[in-house]
């Protein structure tokens, strides 16, 4: 995903064995495997098979790896078809999909607005930019200016175009891991990549994996407070937020890591945080951006209008006070805050 680093949904029960945890993508995953015990060496073995494909992601759709598939497509004012391969068309096809059922809300081609705001490759600002600075990145973004062709490859027709998917990279790369897993024998199972979840099967205790979503304080750390538990099994979950990347302008206001692509700003409402439950890690992540961005009234309606989608919106009512509203779907949870 190797972008904008999400809430974290922490795993809230005593880690069973085997399980490890490391870095990839410049965040964290973890994995957690219940049920028959393994011997060291499988354990190792897992680990290494899933580490290996995160290496095979990272060079195909990291932005900040500079010789990286996308980095160099993004570099390169070409507009001739530029070959990628087949698992990198393939996300770019998804992300493309997801814009389209979003009505834009979802935009994988904002890599020049996200720069612009300090959120990427290019480093923090603690000012907001100019309207000119915006309308410039905002001519360089647009679904409507890439494609995706038959031979795997990617196309733009303006030179400053640059793709950014940090907005599903992570769920993916759950998605990637989890096969792995399943390819060697593992039903029961855990995996989180930078807080993006995808669960099998049951936990040491037999019951649905129990999964904690941050209560959205700004700037507060990893795990620090949990607005709520919530059961997960045969899912995916994604929580985006905006308590974690932001700046506070000399204004005294709040700019944070999600933008509205109809906008190039932040959006602006009251929703801190929204948590996605799908089928899988890509969907979910993002589905919560996008549904962050459309915010609580508009992003409940899409939300009631698809069977295959659940989530939880966290209203931000002061600085530390909330409340859930949980769409129609949504498992049945334990409340940590005020809940409608």
């Amino acid at each position: 995903m190797f972008r904008m680093f999400l809430l974290c949904a922490a795993l809230l029960a005593a880690p069973p064995v085997p399980a490890w945890e490391g870095r990839t993508m410049g965040t964290f995953y973890a994995v957690r495997l219940a049920g028959a015990p393994q011997k060291p060496e499988q354990t190792q073995a897992l680990r290494t098979a899933v580490e290996k494909r995160f290496d095979e992601l990272n060079r195909q759709m990291s932005h900040y790896l500079p010789d990286s598939e996308l980095a160099r497509f993004n570099a390169s004012a070409s507009t001739a078809p530029y070959k990628v391969s087949a698992a990198c068309a393939g996300v770019m096809r998804q992300a493309l999909e997801l814009h389209r059922a979003t009505e834009g809300a979802f935009e994988p081609t904002l890599g020049a607005l996200i720069n612009l705001w300090g959120f990427g490759p290019a480093g923090p600002r603690t000012t907001k930019p100019t309207d000119d600075q915006l309308a410039a990145a905002r001519a360089q973004c647009g679904a409507n200016h890439l494609r995706v062709t038959p031979q795997a490859e990617l196309q733009k027709d303006v030179p400053g175009l640059q793709l950014n998917l940090g907005g599903l990279a992570k769920g993916y790369a759950a998605d990637e891991a989890a096969r792995v897993l399943r390819k060697h024998g593992c039903a029961n199972f855990f995996v989180s990549v930078g807080g993006e979840v995808v669960a099998c099967g049951v936990n040491d205790a037999g019951r649905p994996w129990q999964v904690g979503i941050e209560r959205p304080l700004y700037g507060a750390a990893p795990g620090a407070a949990v607005s709520a538990i919530v059961p997960l099994s045969g899912r995916a979950l994604s929580t985006s937020g905006n308590s974690r990347q932001f700046f506070r302008a000399e204004d005294g206001r709040v700019y944070v890591h999600l933008l509205d692509p109809a906008t190039g700003h932040p959006p602006q409402h009251t929703l801190a945080s929204v948590t996605v439950i799908a089928t899988n890690g890509l969907t979910a992540d993002a589905l919560a951006t996008a549904l962050f961005v459309l915010g609580p009234d508009r992003g409940l309606r899409w939300v009631e209008a698809h069977p295959d989608v659940a989530a939880l919106f966290i209203l931000r009512e002061s600085a530390d006070c909330f409340r859930l509203v949980p769409s129609r779907r949504f498992p049945v949870f334990q409340a940590l805050e005020k809940h409608d």
